[in-house]
């Protein structure tokens, strides 16, 4: 374990931002993304990224760190995150990790990147991928089911990259998958971390202010950034832009909906997208939440946990 971290994470649009920036200036900390799109440079506005303004006030880490045409791995991730954090401990500040991305968080406090893509050997994994494409998902399932029941019967024949990922892992370690995972799970932290997560105790409040913050992004020029990416030859089928708010601005972009209809099927993602991200951040039990009543109290949550017994204490 290499020191300790304070997270900020919750749902899109609860004050993440706002909060790590005053607890940076609170505790000399630096902020260190955790948003699986934030990486990407060009990707501004639909991905409520720090402005200038903010970054001005307190360092910032992995923004803008990647090409929009690049495919971004969580092994990529755990790599260059970790070095930021250890440069920030190094210097006697707090890294205060911040975001909506889960698996980018868990897999950074963990030092591993719990058998993502980025790992691996690629070269099998392609082999592997062809074998798939030209036997069949269900050959490949049975493949597997011979190697590691236990993997392939939570496995459906058409989900190609996991039974690629644990066909890969089997032939190039002699270990299963879920050998794998398990061993990994008891590898101790790489960091020490104080988890705050932030919400609305009314979930309708939540689903508001996210409705608020599309609009805003509309007014801030979302349509125009996502002109600009397209121009500059980024194809809508990249990843970057299977993002929310992007892919639906393409397709008003391409005149298959209004702009009114994408705004309204960007807000119908984001509030999904929140639901999912409660449902992971709730999984840690020692994560302390702060649930707004109502218009987020930004200066007093970051008083009141600078003040904390078990605050982070430089």
């Amino acid at each position: 374990m290499s020191g300790r971290v304070l997270v900020v994470c919750g749902p899109t649009a609860t004050g993440k931002t706002a909060l790590s920036l005053a607890l940076a200036e609170k505790l000399n900390g630096e902020i260190v993304s955790a948003d699986s799109m934030q990486v990407y440079r060009g990707m501004d506005i639909g991905t409520a990224k720090a402005t200038a303004a903010e970054r001005a006030r307190v360092p910032h880490h992995m923004l803008d760190v990647a090409e929009p045409g690049e495919r971004y791995s969580v092994a990529r991730y755990v790599e260059e995150a970790s070095r930021c954090c250890d440069d920030i401990l190094a210097r006697g500040k707090t890294p205060i990790v911040t975001g909506g991305t889960g698996l980018y968080i868990d897999s950074l406090l963990a030092g591993r990147a719990f058998g993502g893509e980025g790992e691996g050997d690629g070269a099998l994994r392609e082999t592997l991928g062809a074998e798939y494409d030209r036997l069949g998902g269900e050959a490949m399932l049975e493949r597997l089911r011979a190697v590691d029941p236990e993997r392939a019967a939570k496995l459906h024949p058409g989900d190609r990259r996991r039974i690629v990922r644990a066909l890969e892992v089997f032939e190039s370690s002699g270990m299963t998958i879920s050998e794998h995972d398990a061993r990994t799970r008891l590898r101790p932290p790489r960091y020490e971390a104080r988890r705050i997560a932030l919400s609305f105790a009314d979930r309708e409040a939540l689903y508001a202010r996210i409705d608020r913050r599309v609009d805003e992004m509309a007014a801030r020029g979302l349509f125009e950034e996502v002109e600009a990416l397209l121009a500059a030859g980024l194809s809508p089928e990249s990843t970057a832009m299977q993002a929310i708010g992007y892919k639906e601005a393409v397709l008003a972009l391409r005149g298959e909906v209004s702009r009114a209809e994408a705004l309204a099927l960007v807000k119908q993602a984001s509030r999904r997208y929140a639901k999912r991200q409660l449902t992971w951040f709730r999984r840690e039990p020692d994560t302390r939440w702060i649930l707004w009543e109502g218009e987020p109290d930004i200066e007093a949550a970051a008083e009141k946990i600078r003040n904390s017994e078990s605050g982070i204490r430089n």
